[in-house]
């Protein structure tokens, strides 16, 4: 019993490591591209998310928000973008006493507003003072030469506006986080269908523009060199994936991505150093344990599977899912004893395995 118990631990913490190498496998269509084919081929991994609204009875941004920007020694509060300050999280909008939703990447820069899509993405939205927001309003992100200091109730947050231009610098331990959204959206958002068609420049753009302009690129790439990805940020790269949008950004994975789309290695094609060669067979590794079993069946694959399927002897499927996560469990105890498929299909890879199911 020992050495199995061993031999079940050893699995285990072979696919875990895999698991976290899930990156490798989720971005590697891109490897190996430069320029504007590495930009596209970084927007069709990402599209499609799934969308949640802005305000419902169901699922909606408010109630993501409260997960993804929850503060971490006080699980009901949230933390606000730009003010680094903690707030009830329950208390959402309240008539003007709570607070509300930043659209990082400013929603009338493309005119897209609350729409499910663009205006609803995670990704680039954040709890925000309300004050705080009002006054970030559709600014360029910039360097301000003519500081003003921006106050969220009495509290100085770092944050600063231009007196004279139309541009606002967030507090330094936030600016690469900033960088890092509006990168995701100029690539998530190409014009697909009825989606804007997103792009970064370095002209400041007035208060009234509705060009799917932000600015200014050349400053976003000096944040996002100055500022590095921190364990919070991936944390909640990681939720948005797993738990409700199905989609990652990947200047956070890779924050040098940006460099090779717009900064100093355009031209260079993207190889990432801390990765290993995959091929699509590759990707399709799994294994499964125990089996037998008396009905709950645990999976470990290196990427998340499509679609997973259980069919009977009889050929009749008794369960079909799509897992968010590379890790997961398989529930048959309703089941009768007896032989089962279990189907996988990895991107059209399918793969197959027997299930013996015992009483």
């Amino acid at each position: 019993m020992l050495q199995k118990n061993a031999l079940i631990g050893a699995v285990l913490v072979l696919f875990g490591l895999q698991c976290i190498a899930q990156d490798s496998a989720y971005y590697y269509t891109a490897f190996n591209s430069k320029d504007d084919s590495l930009k596209s081929k970084l927007h069709l991994i990402i599209n499609n998310h799934v969308e949640f609204p802005y305000t419902s009875s169901s699922t909606d941004v408010w109630d993501i928000l409260k997960v993804t920007d929850k503060d971490s020694t006080n699980a009901s509060n949230v933390i606000l973008f730009y003010s680094n300050r903690s707030v009830d999280g329950a208390q959402e909008y309240n008539s003007g006493s709570g607070w509300n939703r930043e659209h990082v990447w400013a929603k009338s820069r493309g005119d897209f507003g609350t729409s499910n899509g663009a205006g609803t993405d995670v990704h680039h939205l954040r709890a925000c003072d309300i004050s705080v927001n009002s006054t970030r309003n559709n600014r360029n992100f910039e360097d301000c030469v003519t500081c003003i200091d921006v106050v969220d109730n009495g509290f100085n947050t770092g944050s600063k506006r231009d007196a004279n231009l139309w541009t606002f610098e967030p507090p330094t331990n936030v600016k690469g986080d900033v960088a890092r959204m509006i990168f995701y959206m100029a690539v998530r958002y190409e014009g697909d269908g009825n989606e804007p068609d997103l792009e970064l420049t370095d002209i400041l753009q007035s208060n009234t523009s509705k060009l799917p302009l932000h600015a200014t690129l050349t400053t976003l790439l000096q944040w996002n060199r100055q500022d590095p990805v921190t364990n919070a940020e991936r944390n909640r790269n990681l939720i948005i994936y797993n738990d409700y949008q199905g989609n990652k950004n990947p200047f956070i994975d890779y924050p040098e991505l940006a460099e090779y789309i717009w900064g100093d290695s355009t031209g260079v094609v993207w190889k990432p150093a801390s990765t290993v060669s995959i091929h699509e067979n590759q990707l399709a590794r799994y294994t499964i344990y125990p089996n037998p079993s008396h009905g709950m069946i645990n999976v470990n694959s290196l990427t998340v599977p499509n679609q997973v399927v259980v069919i009977n002897s009889m050929g009749q499927v008794v369960l079909r899912f799509t897992p968010n996560a590379c890790q997961f469990e398989i529930d048959l105890s309703n089941n009768a004893s007896g032989l089962y498929i279990l189907e996988m299909n990895f991107g059209g890879v399918i793969k197959r395995a027997k299930l013996t199911l015992t009483q």
